[in-house]
Formats: C-alpha cells, sequence, structure tokens
C-alpha cells in the first residue's frame, strides 16, 4: 500500500479539489474595469514587481487576482513571507501549491495531478520542492492560516463579461483539461461547452500547466466563450510554436486596450470588452542569481526548470 502512495505523489487528484463547474455560478460577482489575472508566478518577486508597476497604470478600478502557484521557488524564509504579504494584499485563489502547504511534512505530493505524459523524474522532483516549501510555509502559522482561507476560484464582471479564474480547470483546481494539448481535442468540446453554460460564464482565466493557451469555444447559443491560460507569470510561457523568449504572461481583461501594444502577446473583443494575455518583462539577470542562490545546480528546481529561466521554451 505505502508502495501504491508513493506512485501516486504528484499524479492523483484529492477528491476536495473537484468544486464543478456549477459551483462557480454561484460565487459573488467582483466587480471592476481592468482585471490582472496571475498564474504561476512560482515566487518570483520581480515578476509581481513588474505585474504592480502595469497594474498601476491603469484607469478605473483595478484588481489584480493571483489565480494559483504563486509559491514555488521561495523556500528561504524571508522569500516566502515577502511574496505571500504582497500577494495577499491582492485577490487571490488557491493553486495546488498553496492548497498543499498545510498537509503533514512525512507526505511528499504536490498536488499537481501530472499526467502519464510526463516523466516520473519530474514527478519527483516537484514532490520534493513541496516539501522544502511546505517545510518553510509551516514555520510561519499565521501567514498559512490566513493562505488557506483562500477559495479555489473566484468570479468577476468586466464591463458586459462574466470572468471565472480558476487554477486548473473549470471543473477540478488541478485539472490539466485548459492545457493547449486538451483543447485541441474536438471529443472534449461538448464538456467545455457545458462548462460556460454550467458556471454561466463567458471567460475562463486559468493557469496550472504551465504552457499558455487562447482558446476559443463556439457555444451552442450562438455565443463564443474564451479560455485564457496563462501558462506562467513568473517563467518563460510563451507557446514552442513561438520564439524562445524569457517573459512570462499574464492575463488582461479590460473595458479598453492596454496602453502599451508591444506587450501584447494575443488578444480579443468579447461583448465589447478586451481580453489580452500580456508580457511579464521582469529583471531576468536578477531573477536568475536570486534563483541560483536558493536552487543551484544539481538541487531539484534547478535540475527541473532553470533551463527553462535561462533560456525560454
Amino acid at each position: 500500500m505505502t508502495q501504491n502512495l508513493t506512485e501516486l505523489a504528484g499524479r492523483s487528484c484529492p477528491i476536495r479539489y473537484r468544486y464543478g463547474a456549477a459551483k462557480i455560478a454561484n460565487a459573488p460577482a467582483n466587480n471592476c474595469d481592468v482585471l490582472y489575472v496571475v498564474g504561476g508566478l512560482y515566487g518570483n518577486a520581480f515578476a509581481l514587481d513588474a505585474i504592480e508597476e502595469l497594474a498601476s497604470h491603469e484607469a478605473g478600478h483595478v484588481r489584480i487576482c493571483f489565480n494559483g502557484d504563486f509559491n514555488w521557488f521561495n523556500k528561504a524564509s524571508e522569500d516566502f513571507a515577502h511574496i505571500n504579504q504582497r500577494v495577499l494584499k491582492h485577490d487571490c485563489v488557491l493553486g495546488n501549491v498553496e492548497a498543499e502547504l498545510g498537509e503533514p511534512l512525512d507526505v511528499a505530493d504536490c498536488g499537481c495531478a501530472y499526467p502519464a505524459n510526463v516523466d516520473q523524474g519530474v514527478v519527483d522532483r516537484s514532490n520534493f520542492i513541496h516539501t522544502e516549501l511546505k517545510r518553510t510555509a509551516q514555520q510561519q502559522p499565521e501567514l498559512l492560516r490566513d493562505l488557506l482561507q483562500k477559495p479555489f476560484f473566484a468570479r468577476y464582471s468586466v464591463g458586459g463579461l462574466n470572468v471565472a479564474v480558476v487554477h486548473g480547470d473549470g471543473d477540478s483546481l488541478a485539472g490539466w483539461r485548459f492545457d493547449p494539448a486538451h483543447l485541441k481535442q474536438t471529443d472534449e468540446a461538448a464538456w467545455r461547452a457545458g462548462l460556460f453554460e454550467q458556471a454561466k460564464v463567458n471567460v475562463f482565466a486559468s493557469s496550472h500547466t504551465c504552457t499558455a493557451a487562447f482558446h476559443h469555444e463556439p457555444l451552442p447559443n450562438g455565443q463564443m466563450g474564451l479560455i485564457s491560460n496563462n501558462g506562467a507569470a513568473g517563467m518563460p510561457s510563451m507557446s514552442s510554436t513561438q520564439s524562445p523568449s524569457l517573459d512570462g504572461l499574464c492575463t488582461r481583461i479590460a473595458i479598453a486596450p492596454s496602453m502599451n501594444p508591444a506587450l501584447v502577446f494575443q488578444s480579443t473583443q468579447l461583448n465589447g470588452v478586451w481580453v489580452e494575455q500580456v508580457r511579464v518583462q521582469f529583471d531576468q539577470l536578477a531573477w536568475q542569481q536570486h534563483f541560483l542562490s536558493q536552487w543551484p545546480e544539481g538541487t531539484a528546481a534547478h535540475t527541473s526548470y532553470f533551463k527553462r529561466i535561462s533560456q525560454g521554451i
């Protein structure tokens, strides 16, 4: 039995993660003129600086929602406190990284629910990284308590657009069906269309899978739904079909287009509202040096991520 549990660590999806899209419809809607959805910050304070700077130049009522996995590489006590104290000043929902921080230290499971095509070495290293982070989090119980009180999803109204902010997919916090590979599968189209009807939204903004997608979904009512998976704000996040880039991405939803069109990776309009994936450009040298100070060559995070961080996708 122990062996089976070990094999499932990092690949299984806890039952408590499965909320179902219909529950999103009952969540109170937060109104704003501009919404930044920031998934996968991964403990990168330099990316956080860049996002807050972008938002500071917006007009109207602006909100930033961190949709999970804002922690990851920030295992140092001061780094963990810094990231979470800043994030908690904004809106946030939990990712699997945060949702698992209160679990026992002897349970090494990142809650990622990795699919079968992900190499076991990646899974094992993620479980190790998470255990290191969890040890730090549990040494700051008041901050961890505040963090674990946050919800699994949020609902927004931006102009005439209803938006669901999730971490994984429309049904589960660690769901992978908003991954680009799944979004290409026509046999899942009916399921996706059903999510928009059940949640009563026009847009799902997600991350989790660490690869960006911007997917238009035709709906039975003749309208178009949109799934914006920003991949990661704190790591290179462009599609593998694009030229390598070290920028992260976040999702911007607003009643007016971005004031800096050079940062817009891709965009569309729905119901007169702009939905854009915006490049997160931060101090790459400072970030890489900080990462290496915590995760030098030979460590789990360096093996899994440094090539991506330093060279792009």
